[in-house]
């Protein structure tokens, strides 16, 4: 007999259905929150059957689960956990434990891709080729390495598992990797999927506007209140405000708090590691504890949402030769100009900003951040040129 506790997300739970696939009825699996995993190891070491093989995948336990589970071991019982956490990387220490982050070629890992090695290794599955799109679809959700590949089908699959339940889910996936030689969506889902993209793209919509900017901890950082599409959600902020080195995704009604970053600079499992945490360098989470509250909530919610920058505009536009025009709430106009391909300057009537710039970008940073500008639509930009020009002329 065997047992499965797994994370209760895409990864998580495609290391169950590839554990269904491998023992079908001789499987238990049980999906997990970060903090009741623990309370399902006790659970185990204390009522389950001591011949049952435990498998913990795509999550870790804490110091005292992790001196039980070795003296489990020890003891003849039969255990392997499976992570891709850097996190986790201690469990290495364990003949139980196997986390990898990267594979051999330097690409990201995921539980799923890591379990999917393993039975194969240990010849508990039969491989096919189903079975490996489905794997790789999860391993590229979950490193956000779709994107970078620009691998739609993979973030449909993890929009799919958000629309039903995971027994639906769970179902509808072992019985097509089961009965097709390659791993697609049907016509329905498809039309589902497709809805779903148009309401995304509308609550991202909704959702920008809400936006609060505020330093923390020495990192800049975009705070959002949401409850849905958090991983779509924080690419696309970050996107459209490079100049915030991450964004904190609040959901106050589950008491999580989610971080995302399309930087390299900035590694947000060791954000979400200051407040009991942990996760990938991309994405990662922390419950809301007292501090996070303060931090995120309590210090935040006085602050005025981000304007955005104006979007149809034909003449003020970025990198302009002309310059680029920004205002703050404060109604201060700031010139972003080039110096004769020799860098960027800022030009303000009331601050003496003597600061130049190598490249646009680090301009528009600095102004975003210390002054929390926007790009001002063209009727301003216009008037602005007029009223400049004709102050150089009297």
């Amino acid at each position: 007999m065997y047992k499965l506790l797994s994370h209760n997300d895409l990864d998580g739970v495609g290391c169950g259905i590839l554990a269904k696939l491998a023992f079908d009825k001789e499987v238990k699996v049980r999906y997990n929150s970060i903090s009741g995993l623990n309370r399902e190891v006790e659970w185990f070491l204390d009522n389950d059957n001591a011949n049952t093989f435990l498998f913990i995948t795509d999550l870790s336990v804490n110091e005292h689960n992790e001196k039980r589970l070795d003296a489990f071991y020890k003891n003849g019982g039969k255990l392997q956990m499976i992570d891709h956490h850097k996190t986790a990387l201690h469990f290495n220490e364990y003949d139980w434990g196997h986390v990898a982050v990267e594979d051999n070629e330097g690409h990201l890992n995921s539980a799923t891709s890591l379990f999917y090695e393993y039975l194969i290794n240990h010849q508990l599955i039969e491989p096919s080729a189903a079975t490996a799109e489905f794997v790789e679809l999860v391993r590229q959700y979950d490193t956000w390495e779709w994107e970078k590949n620009n691998n739609l089908k993979a973030q449909r699959l993890n929009a799919l598992f958000f629309l039903v339940s995971i027994d639906e889910f769970e179902e509808k996936m072992i019985d097509r990797i089961l009965t097709n030689e390659h791993f697609d969506f049907d016509d329905f889902e498809k039309k589902l999927l497709d809805m779903e993209d148009n309401k995304i793209v509308r609550y991202i919509r909704r959702k920008r506007r809400e936006l609060v900017q505020n330093q923390i901890n020495g990192y800049f950082a975009g705070i959002v209140y949401a409850e849905s599409y958090h991983s779509e959600l924080g690419n696309q902020l970050g996107k459209e405000y490079p100049h915030l080195d991450y964004i904190a995704i609040l959901n106050i009604g589950g008491k999580r708090l989610g971080f995302r970053t399309i930087h390299d600079h900035v590694d947000v499992s060791e954000v979400a590691g200051q407040f009991g945490g942990g996760g990938h360098a991309k994405a990662s989470g922390c419950s809301l504890t007292e501090e996070a509250y303060k931090q995120f909530v309590a210090n935040t919610f006085p602050l005025e949402p981000l304007r955005e920058d104006a979007r149809r505009n034909r003449y003020n536009l970025k990198k302009s030769s002309f310059g680029s025009l920004y205002k703050n709430r404060m109604e201060e106009l700031f010139l972003l100009y080039p110096l004769n391909d020799s860098g960027w300057a800022v030009q303000n009537d009331t601050l003496n900003i003597d600061k130049t710039f190598t490249t646009f970008e680090d301009g528009e940073k600095y102004l975003k951040r210390n002054y929390a500008v926007w790009l001002v639509r063209d009727d301003t930009f216009v008037s602005y040129l007029m009223d400049t020009n004709g102050k150089k002329l009297k």
